[in-house]
Parts: structure tokens; C-alpha cells; sequence
């Protein structure tokens, strides 16, 4: 039976402040998707070319690569529900923008470029944020569940943000996702306007000093729970993610489709998440042994959706796909995220961001390449590869011995002092 507090599958949303953070993130997260949807079609109209697309996710998520280390050291020093409030508001300003200049019909692609650039520098601070504000707002017991809550959250989002798009697309035109989007934002700042501040658990801010961000690099290398994990994230984040690369060239190409039949392949992977989602929600698995079997699931349906031979056979598969992304992310966020000292929490998870979403402006335009010089079921195939060679790296370190059970250290005083040594 599935139940909304102690053990169950809905677990976390027993606690009010993660239930008001999650009814904003829903409304939020659908508009998110439809801007993605409509961007990556935005871009194949200016550019017709999946280098195009790769290139505009490579400017969008290189600031995450670049910057996330410093973001994620102002959320170890910040009010984190404060500091969700501005880079909601600032991404939220973003995609009125976008909207604003498509219904216009001013947009060129160096505006998307630009405003991808300005929305990979917010990000750089607020997937961080998002990710440590998770454990303020439901404690340790409940983070687990809250993680793969999360997760189930997005992948909702992706299957019911992509149709939603697919019709405005067809009916209004492309702005409407964009402005549809700005709107959504109002929901989640409510919510964090909204939170009882007494009832969250802030960890202590970290003082500031010299050297912190090179502090919490070392503190990862030392520390194989949270380097491995990293390494398998940012091996798959980059070559096996690319989604918004990938989709639509194969809509387009393969299966003689338009925007529609983009949609629904994208659809299908969140939906097979919420499957999926909804399965991994009511385990407590984490850790390298648990991650590197997600990565081994996430090659096998990968490829077979590179192999399906018609469209009704690749929605079945990436339905598949969806439910093995969903179990290898929720595993690797919750693993990293129970593993790490609270005082480096925010910067071990920028490093997520780094590995997840940074490692995009390496994957973005490679899978493109891939996608538009062999064919589209190439870049999935190279992401099978790639989630194949990430289990082989877990393989390695749990032979090599690395701590396999993922269970949390106490949070006790960090093994390397907040305040470093001068860099």
C-alpha cells in the first residue's frame, strides 16, 4: 500500500514544507520541459542541424562547467531558501525574455545563445542550491525518498511538459512555451515564500576563507564514496543524457516526424520515469554496488531503443529507458548527497552539476556530430557505450574494495576543516 509518511513510497511529502516545495516544483518543472522542448525546436528551425543543437546546449550548460565550484561554495555560505528565491526569479525573467522576442519574431539565434549563456550562469547556483535545500527541508531519514521524489517529479514533468508543448507548437506557435514557462516560476516562489522557516533544518553556513573551493575538490578525491559515483555520473551525464540532442534529429530524420513526434518520444522517456520512479521511491538501495547496476540497466535499454526498428518500438523502448535513468539518477544524488560532510555539501553537489549538466558542452556537440555524420540511433548507441563503460569503472573500485553500501557517515565535524589552508 502506498503511503504518504514512515516508510512509503510517498514518504517525504509528509513533511508541509517538501509537500509546498513539491506542488511549486510540479507546476515549475512542466513549463521547464516545454521550454526545452521549444528551444531544441527553435534551434533545428534557425540552424536545421543537430550540430546546431548540440553547440546551443553546449553554451547553455559550459557556465555550469565553468562556474558550479563557486556556486556551490555560496551555498554552503547562503540561506539557501533565500538564495532559491533570486535564481528562480532570474530564471524565470529568462524565459519571458525568450518568449518575448519569439512572439516578435525578433529571435536570432545569437539572442538564444545569449540568454542560454545567462541561464547556465543561474543554474550554475541553483542546481546546487535545489539539491542541498532538499536536505534542510526533510532531515536525513526522509532524503532518499525526497531525492527519488524528485526525480519522479521531473520525469513527470517531462511527460506531461513535451505534449503540452507539442500542442502549443501546433496550435499558437513556439513563443507560447517560452511565456508559459516565465509564468510557471510564480508557483515555485510561492512556495518557497511560503515555507514555516522554523520547521527547516539549515546546516551552519561556512565561514569564509581562503582556498575553500580547492578544499572541496580534495575533500572528493580522498573520499572513493563520493569520487566514484562522480565519475560514473559525469561519464553517462555526457554522453548518455543528451536527450534534447539526440530526440529531435531522430524525430525528424529516422521517423519523418515534426514536432509532435518529438514530443512523444520525450514524453515516452517520462513516463517510463514515473514508472520507474515510482518503484525506486519505496527502496532504500544506494552506494557504488547499487549504481553500477542502474548503469548497467540504463546501457541495455539504451540500446535498445538505438536498435528499435519503428516509432512504436522506440517509444516502447525509451518508455524503458526512462525507468533506468530515473533508478541510476535517484541512486547517484541520494548516494553523493548522504555520503558528503554537511559543511561540503553544496560544493559536492556542484560537482553533481558539474558531472550531470556541465559535462553537456563536451557531450552536447559530440552525440550531435554523432547524430548527424553516422545517424540519430548512433548517439544513443554511444550512450549505451558510454552507461556500459561507467558500470565497468563501479565494477573496478568495488574489486579495488571502495565502500559499497553507500550508508551516511554521522554529521559529525568535516575531515577537512572549512577553513583550508591559504591557496
Amino acid at each position: 500500500m502506498i503511503r504518504l509518511a514512515g516508510n512509503g513510497t510517498f514518504a517525504a511529502l509528509g513533511t508541509p514544507n517538501y509537500r509546498r516545495y513539491f506542488t511549486g516544483q510540479a507546476i515549475s518543472l512542466i513549463g521547464t520541459w516545454m521550454q526545452t522542448v521549444g528551444q531544441a525546436w527553435l534551434v533545428l528551425q534557425l540552424t536545421g542541424s543537430g550540430t546546431g543543437l548540440g553547440l546551443i546546449m553546449a553554451a547553455q550548460f559550459l557556465p555550469v562547467l565553468a562556474l558550479a565550484p563557486y556556486g556551490g561554495l555560496l551555498v554552503d555560505r547562503a540561506d539557501k531558501r533565500k538564495l532559491l528565491v533570486a535564481t528562480q526569479t532570474a530564471l524565470g525573467l529568462l524565459a519571458l525574455a525568450l518568449g518575448i522576442l519569439t512572439v516578435s519574431g525578433l529571435v536570432e539565434l545569437w539572442m538564444v545563445v545569449v540568454l542560454a549563456v545567462l541561464l547556465g550562469v543561474v543554474n550554475a547556483v541553483d542546481t546546487p542550491g535545489r539539491q542541498a535545500f532538499a536536505l534542510e527541508m526533510v532531515g536525513r531519514d526522509q532524503l532518499r525518498n525526497a531525492v527519488t521524489l524528485n526525480s519522479l517529479l521531473v520525469n513527470g514533468a517531462r511527460a506531461v511538459g513535451p505534449a503540452v508543448a507539442g500542442g502549443l507548437i501546433a496550435t499558437i506557435g513556439l513563443g507560447a512555451c517560452f511565456l508559459v514557462n516565465a509564468a510557471s516560476y510564480i508557483a515555485v516562489l510561492a512556495a518557497l515564500s511560503g515555507m514555516d522557516r522554523g520547521s527547516l533544518l539549515p546546516s551552519a553556513p561556512a565561514e569564509r576563507a581562503r582556498g575553500q573551493v580547492r578544499a572541496g575538490l580534495r575533500y572528493v578525491r580522498r573520499t572513493g564514496g563520493l569520487l566514484v559515483p562522480l565519475l560514473m555520473v559525469g561519464l553517462i551525464g555526457t554522453l548518455a543524457f543528451e536527450f534534447s540532442v539526440v530526440l529531435p534529429v531522430l524525430a525528424q530524420r529516422t521517423f519523418d516526424g515534426g514536432a509532435g513526434t518529438y514530443a512523444l518520444l520525450t514524453s515516452a522517456i517520462g513516463a517510463g520515469a514515473i514508472v520507474g520512479g515510482l518503484v525506486t521511491a519505496g527502496r532504500r538501495g544506494t552506494g557504488v554496488r547499487s549504481l553500477t547496476r542502474a548503469a548497467l540497466a540504463f546501457s541495455l535499454t539504451l540500446g535498445l531503443a538505438a536498435l528499435a526498428p519503428t516509432l512504436p518500438v522506440a517509444v516502447a523502448a525509451l518508455m524503458l529507458v526512462g525507468a533506468t535513468s530515473i533508478t541510476f539518477l535517484a541512486t547517484g544524488n541520494s548516494t553523493i548527497q548522504l555520503t558528503a560532510e554537511p559543511a561540503f555539501r553544496g560544493r559536492v553537489m556542484a560537482l553533481w552539476a558539474v558531472a550531470f549538466l556541465g559535462s553537456t558542452p563536451v557531450g552536447g556537440p559530440i552525440v550531435g556530430v554523432v547524430a548527424d555524420t553516422l545517424t540519430p540511433r548512433g548517439g544513443l548507441a554511444l550512450g549505451a557505450v558510454a552507461c556500459l563503460a561507467a558500470a565497468g569503472i563501479g565494477a573496478i573500485a568495488l574489486a579495488k574494495g571502495v565502500r559499497a553500501d553507500g550508508d551516511p557517515p554521522s554529521d559529525r565535524r568535516p575531515a577537512v576543516p572549512a577553513r583550508s589552508r591559504p591557496a
